[in-house]
Formats: structure tokens, C-alpha cells, sequence
């Protein structure tokens, strides 16, 4: 098979699943925590309310970006036919490209926008990539 056809399709790949990865948990988080009168489909529910919630009701976004990212990057990674890392940190820019648009829509409190851009994407990616290269040894 074509190595750019591969490489290209491992990162669309490990976009895709890792973007239903941070959904699910994101999902999973309103259903175990939910906050009384909001309707998470209805943006501007959320862009009134996200300031005013306490630490615990981003536990699931974060860890919905941070594994997302990770799982995304690390399947980049194993099907990739070369420069697993670098495809790796590429999807990792996707995601942080994607949490910068989220967190500039639905903006949060300062400090979990500064953690979740500075944890949750590229060095999670870079992880995802060090998984991916020792499964790849195996």
C-alpha cells in the first residue's frame, strides 16, 4: 500500500476514534455528574453556565480531551507506516486545534483552559506516539 495513503488514513483514523473517545467521556461526565437545569446539547445553556461550575464538572472534559488525544495519537501511530511520531503529534495539533475553538465558544474558568490547552493535547500525543512506537516493537 502506498505509504502517504497509509499515513494520511492513520491520521484520519486516529482523529476519528479518538474524537468519539472525547465524546463519549464528555457524555459519560453529564450523565455521572449532572448539573441541575442544564441541557448539554443547547450551547448557550453552556456558555451561561460553565463559569459559574465548581472544579469536579471538568473532570470529564479534561480527562474526554486528554484520552481522546491519547488514544488518537496512539492509534495514529501503530497504523502508520512511517513517522509514527511525527503523525502522532500531528493529530495531537488537531485536538489542540479543536480545544482552542472549544474553549474560545464555550469559555471556562482560566485555569482549566490553561490546563487543558498545556496537558490535555500535545503531550498527550507525545505519549500516545512513545505507546504506539513500543506496541510497535512488540
Amino acid at each position: 500500500m502506498n505509504t502517504i495513503f497509509k499515513n494520511s488514513t492513520a491520521v484520519v483514523v486516529g482523529w476519528l476514534v479518538g474524537s468519539v473517545t472525547n465524546m463519549g467521556l464528555i457524555q459519560l461526565g453529564f450523565k455521572i455528574m449532572p448539573v441541575p437545569g442544564l441541557d448539554p446539547n443547547d450551547m448557550r445553556t453552556l456558555v451561561d453556565i460553565l463559569p459559574t461550575l465548581n472544579a469536579p464538572y471538568f473532570i470529564f472534559p479534561f480527562l474526554g480531551h486528554a484520552v481522546g488525544t491519547y488514544i488518537g495519537a496512539c492509534i495514529t501511530g501503530l497504523l502508520a507506516s512511517s513517522h509514527q511520531m511525527k503523525l502522532s503529534l500531528a493529530v495531537g495539533g488537531l485536538f489542540f486545534l479543536g480545544g482552542v475553538a472549544a474553549n474560545y465558544m464555550l469559555p471556562g474558568p482560566l485555569w482549566f483552559t490553561a490546563t487543558d490547552l498545556v496537558i490535555a493535547y500535545l503531550p498527550m500525543a507525545f505519549l500516545g506516539g512513545k505507546t504506539a512506537r513500543k506496541f510497535k516493537r512488540i
